[in-house]
């Protein structure tokens, strides 16, 4: 993460932080998506800034700039104007129209195809949803269910790569980015409630690790963030947030 910006900086009006050549992402704690946009800036070495909100308290800054009240939400200046790119598909494509090196591929079809499957990252992260939120065991495990078909899939998706870890082989790219955040979840679920989601996957277990192992990928959140997740999922009430509270409770 970038330091604070310098105070030669003129600040904008009605924004608390200012706003200069470094791009500002407006982010959530524990959002997904933020992650895939802070992966995508570390693998471009960009020079940003972060500033975090409370999305249950949005800053009225925030909601004037924001169409959808969402994060992420990266902040550029362009002349005298500050311009908000939001949705974390955008901002990442941005970032990879205009910042070396290049995340997706060159061919249009083989572009297109990375795209679709980062939509499949977001579908993954509805199903999370789906699980966390769950108020019985059986809503858990139908969740679970339905994670675990859309692993296999990618199974047999990642079967066709060839000479390298990542989603399309060799080179790191933005459906990786997408889907780090995807697997961290299951850092801090698995040790609560054993999914089970990559037994007898090879080729989605090797992925997994290597992107726990990727820089950018670990240093996408603070240290904190398995503690604040586990408190989060305890405040949902759902089945999976009662064990985390039985398990503070010991």
């Amino acid at each position: 993460m970038s330091a604070a910006p310098s105070a030669s900086v003129p600040r904008d009006p009605g924004l608390p932080f200012a706003i200069g050549e470094r791009p500002v992402l407006v982010s959530h704690a524990l959002c997904p998506y933020v992650q895939r946009a802070v992966i995508v800036l570390a693998e471009k070495g960009v020079d940003w800034q972060r500033v975090d909100i409370d999305l249950s308290n949005k800053p009225a800054w925030f909601t004037a700039l924001s169409p959808t009240g969402q994060t992420p939400m990266l902040l550029l200046r362009e002349g005298d104007a500050v311009l908000p790119l939001f949705e974390s598909a955008v901002i990442c494509d941005y970032l990879d129209e205009t910042r070396a090196p290049a995340l997706h591929p060159a061919a249009p079809l083989a572009r297109a195809r990375h795209r679709a499957w980062g939509e499949f990252a977001s579908a993954m992260l509805n199903g999370i949803w789906q699980l966390y939120t769950a108020r019985e065991e059986a809503g858990f495990l139908a969740a679970r269910d339905t994670l675990r078909q859309r692993c296999e899939r990618l199974e047999s998706e990642l079967a066709r790569r060839a000479g390298g870890p990542w989603f399309g082989g060799a080179a790191f790219s933005v459906v990786d980015a997408a889907f780090g955040p995807v697997w961290r979840y299951f850092e801090v679920i698995d040790p609560i409630a054993d999914t089970t989601l990559c037994e007898r996957l090879p080729q989605l277990q090797q992925w997994r690790a290597a992107l726990a192992q990727r820089p950018s990928v670990r240093q996408a959140v603070a240290p904190d963030y398995p503690g604040r997740l586990r408190e989060f999922f305890a405040r949902q009430g759902g089945w999976l947030g009662q064990r985390v509270a039985a398990a503070a409770l010991g």
